[in-house]
């Protein structure tokens, strides 16, 4: 091979011959700050290494899924959602030729900003700032300024402009603006629909005759079952549509098991039990550094107080914040 060939030759001709004609290519690389690309990998794998590399990725291995401080250690966990999710986004993203590299990193990077306690946590906080600040709260936008502000010491990781529209849009109603993008935002639920009807299971709150019929048999038995009878419709409704789409029966189907999850599990009795306790703890220590903002650390100097409280309590694992409402409501004395 001719030594004047480089890496980035190499790269862009393999893309141009085998990646689709929608792919998202890796070069050139679009940060809001220049540097010099890496000899040895793309721009999305630098940002996929950044972000694995994260303080904020490691912290989500203790930050809760659905259930708060399960006793079992099988139950899933944000670490092990984005994991899970990641992997199935690639399976899509190869399938129909897509940049896999850039699916991977908008999917290990998606709940980067979220608070702990899961969704119970997210509402929490999201209450509080509405009540006290007149603002509110959304995991994505948080994630989205963990990578821009608050990692490295509030430099921020300086990733692509694609990665960074995968993390902010891969909720709500605004389309990524790739394809990739996409896929992560529809195997998102995917993922967690299916294995949090794992962990349900496992923790006794559902019984496998609770689970809605209809979609069942349509979708398959199991997880895995369900999970390949998504992922193949996905597949094939997307590479004859020329975007990222469902099937409508599958498609239907699916929504309809999110909405049998919403109902008995993540606003279930249960859960909503949890929920109280979550709102207890997440609103005393957001009151209390409302009150005493100096008490903060400050990764961002031109933040406002609520902002800073804000960054504090969504980036505390699930033990942190206990640990933190333990130490400022319950005596000393009384903690042993």
């Amino acid at each position: 091979m001719s030594a004047t060939v480089t890496f980035e030759d190499r790269v862009q001709a393999w893309e141009a011959e085998f990646l689709a004609a929608n792919a998202t290519r890796s070069y050139p690389a679009r940060r809001a700050v220049e540097e010099p690309d890496s000899s040895l990998r793309t721009p999305f794998q630098r940002d996929r290494d950044r972000i694995v590399h994260s303080k904020s990725f490691r912290r989500l291995k203790h930050k809760t899924q659905v259930f708060v401080a399960p006793e079992g250690d099988h139950y899933r966990t944000r670490l092990t959602h984005t994991l899970e999710a990641c992997g199935i986004a690639r399976t899509v993203a190869r399938a129909l030729g897509l940049n896999e590299d850039l699916t991977e990193a908008i999917g290990l990077g998606h709940d980067l900003g979220h608070p702990p306690f899961g969704h119970a946590g997210e509402d929490a906080l999201d209450a509080a700032l509405r009540e006290r600040c007149g603002s509110g709260f959304k995991h994505n936008r948080h994630s989205l300024r963990v990578v821009e502000v608050l990692e490295r010491d509030g430099h921020g990781l300086n990733l692509t402009e694609q990665v960074r529209d995968g993390i902010l849009n891969h909720n709500g109603a605004t389309k990524p603006a790739t394809l990739e993008g996409r896929i992560v935002k529809l195997v998102d639920r995917v993922a967690y629909i299916n294995h949090d009807i794992d962990d349900a299971l496992r923790a006794g709150i559902l019984q496998p005759s609770d689970l809605p019929a209809k979609e069942i048999e349509l979708l398959g038995p199991t997880g895995s079952t369900r999970i390949d009878t998504l992922v193949r419709d996905i597949v094939e409704r997307s590479g004859d549509a020329g975007d990222i789409v469902q099937g409508e029966e599958i498609g239907a189907a699916m929504l309809r098991l999110r909405k049998f999850m919403f109902e008995r599990v993540y606003m279930g009795p249960e859960a909503r039990r949890e929920h109280e306790r979550v709102e207890r703890t997440m609103r005393g220590l957001f009151d209390h550094y409302i009150e005493h903002p100096g008490e903060l650390p400050s990764w961002d100097p031109e933040a406002s107080d609520s902002q800073r409280v804000t960054d504090y309590i969504a980036g505390m694992t699930d033990r942190f914040c206990i640990a933190k409402f333990t130490e400022l409501t319950i005596p000393e004395e009384a903690r042993f």
